[in-house]
């Protein structure tokens, strides 16, 4: 196939804002995993694909299969819907309690 380009599973993106690797950042309605750290305007590869552990919203439970979305203003993942861009779904059940900050979500990559 002469017009393929690539698996897709990690992209190059223009940074929106400042990341350090490891971070979520959403470009568009392209979410992903930032691979290294980048300043605001800069080149990255980001992945798309995969299980991470993310920022999470604290006080927030999640039970496996929950869908998971991006709150782009607070820059991390939530339960909530309104406002929010939908990136995946959890893979393990996280406590609601208040240090309870990090979730392991599976990305969609795809809309």
């Amino acid at each position: 196939m002469k017009n393929y380009v690539q698996p897709g599973n990690t992209i190059t993106l223009t940074a929106p804002y400042a990341v350090t690797s490891g971070d979520g950042l959403l470009v568009g309605s392209i979410f992903g995993v930032a691979a290294g750290d980048a300043v605001n305007g800069e080149t990255l590869e980001v992945a798309l694909v995969g299980v991470f552990d993310l920022k999470k919203v604290a006080s927030q439970a999640w039970s496996a299969g929950d869908k998971v979305y991006w709150d782009n203003t607070n820059k991390e993942a939530t339960k909530t819907t309104t406002a929010n861009t939908l990136i995946g779904v959890a893979t393990e059940a996280v406590a609601g309690g208040a240090g309870d900050v990090i979730g392991r979500v599976r990305l969609n990559a795809s809309f």
